[in-house]
């Protein structure tokens, strides 16, 4: 499951123990060694799916910067978000050339900045009545006619292992966050198709799906600001 150059069970033990920013904070340096990263072979379908080019990008949750890649490759300026310290430091030096800002992104600190913003792997870390407020910084973020764009799986079927695997890990982690402080919100099942698009709407976003050349039935949901709005 991890390479010799990833975190020791002890190690992960003690980020699942830690809160969310001080977890990733210290799985940083060997993040892009765990099965967490995504996989290279989603941030390339996702690029191929995109229709830009972009002037400027903005990675949400740009954790070590895998994501920045994808806006390499069809942004003229990429910039990513993320309240994780150590996160930011490994994606700085991946990224040089990229524009990084430590924020919640329940918060995000912009307004009608940029063309394109895109997320990966990120939305679990947020409880569903958290996820308005990302969404409707995100909106903020974007100028009219900006779009936010993130690859989403379909769900496993009951039969499989990893229905039951994600299933598993996310009792787990309820149980974790009854009974420990700080919480660390990390689930699987929290983000269906269905309750992103509703939240993604009510931010004001128009909402619509596109399949990735990948297997597994993923798709790379589109949601686009109105060109009509005025900026600022």
């Amino acid at each position: 499951m991890f390479s010799p150059q990833g975190p020791s069970l002890r190690e992960l033990t003690v980020q699942a123990l830690s809160s969310v920013e001080r977890g990733y904070d210290l799985l940083a340096p060997k993040f892009d060694h765990t099965p967490f990263r995504t996989p290279s072979v989603i941030l390339d379908a996702t690029a191929a799916a995109l229709p830009g080019p972009f002037d400027r990008g903005l990675d949400v949750c740009c954790g070590t910067g895998a994501g920045l890649a994808v806006l390499e490759a069809v942004c003229s300026s990429q910039s990513g978000v993320d309240f994780s310290a150590g996160m930011l430091a490994e994606a700085r030096e991946a990224h040089p050339e990229a524009t990084l800002v430590r924020a919640d992104v329940r918060a995000l600190p912009f307004a009608a900045e940029f063309d394109l913003a895109v997320t990966f792997g990120a939305l679990g870390h947020f409880l569903p009545s958290e996820r308005p407020a990302v969404f409707e910084g995100v909106y903020r973020a974007l100028r009219p006619g900006g779009l936010f764009a993130f690859p989403i799986g379909t769900p496993p079927p009951v039969t499989s292992f990893a229905h039951w695997a994600t299933l598993g890990f996310d009792a787990v982690m309820r149980v974790r966050n009854a009974v420990w402080r700080p919480p660390f919100v990390m689930y699987y099942r929290t983000t269906p198709l269905p309750a992103l698009s509703v939240d993604l709407m009510a931010a004001g976003f128009s909402v619509s799906t596109t399949a990735l050349d990948l297997p597994g039935r993923w798709q790379l949901v589109q949601a686009r600001k109105d060109p009509f709005i005025r900026a600022g």
